[in-house]
């Protein structure tokens, strides 16, 4: 019974996120439904066939962006560590995350994006080197880690940076499966390639739990 209701259930999932083009505030709340509630629950019964049209990556993230038209919007979801790019209401692209870890919770909320900065350095966290750039003590927040005598901080390298709030922001990282950041959004490299080519400043986020 199960298997006979699986075809029907993906072309659902399927049209629906393919076919929300009203714009504005309602087509954005169907569209966000669409994707915390409808994917998530049709990825537990994904097959090879559904992935292939889908066109997921081996590390869960897709990209249909190229083919949409319309103004930006983000979307990252806390509990499916995961951030979608929306196009004209419609859904373009999806990929995993690593939000703040325990203590340094990414906060949600409807921001916007403040800054763009391809090549940005961390201000407070990265690592102590010395003369050579070797690595004294990494890992470090400048604000309360003694530096030892002679080095110097090198920030950490945070490439294709999209500022949020604060300075919290969407950029390339080191994704270990769970929420790892100081606050940040980390993705893969590629897809915060992508993310960082198709927002501009002024476009819309919204961090749900």
């Amino acid at each position: 019974m199960l298997r006979r209701a699986l075809p029907a259930l993906f072309f659902v999932v399927l049209t629906s996120c393919q076919t929300v083009h009203t714009a504005g505030n309602n087509s954005f709340r169907f569209a966000k439904r669409v994707v915390t509630g409808e994917i998530p629950r049709a990825t537990r019964f994904v097959t090879r066939g559904v992935k292939r049209l889908l066109r997921l990556e081996r590390d869960g993230s897709f990209w249909h962006a190229d083919e949409l038209r319309g103004r930006p919007s983000i979307l990252i979801s806390l509990s499916e560590q995961m951030v979608y790019l929306f196009k004209g209401g419609q859904l373009a692209g999806g990929s995993p995350i690593s939000s703040g870890a325990e203590g340094y919770d990414t906060r949600p909320g409807r921001y916007r994006i403040m800054e763009k900065d391809i090549d940005h350095l961390s201000s407070i966290y990265g690592d102590y080197i010395d003369r050579e750039g070797n690595i004294l003590v990494t890992n470090i927040d400048n604000r309360k880690d003694p530096r030892p005598p002679g080095a110097k901080f090198d920030g950490a390298k945070m490439y294709y940076f999209m500022r949020i709030y604060g300075g919290v922001g969407m950029h390339q990282g080191y994704l270990p499966g769970y929420p790892a950041s100081h606050g940040c959004i980390r993705l893969p490299g590629h897809m915060a390639e992508k993310f960082y080519h198709e927002v501009r400043v002024g476009t819309p986020v919204e961090i749900v739990p």
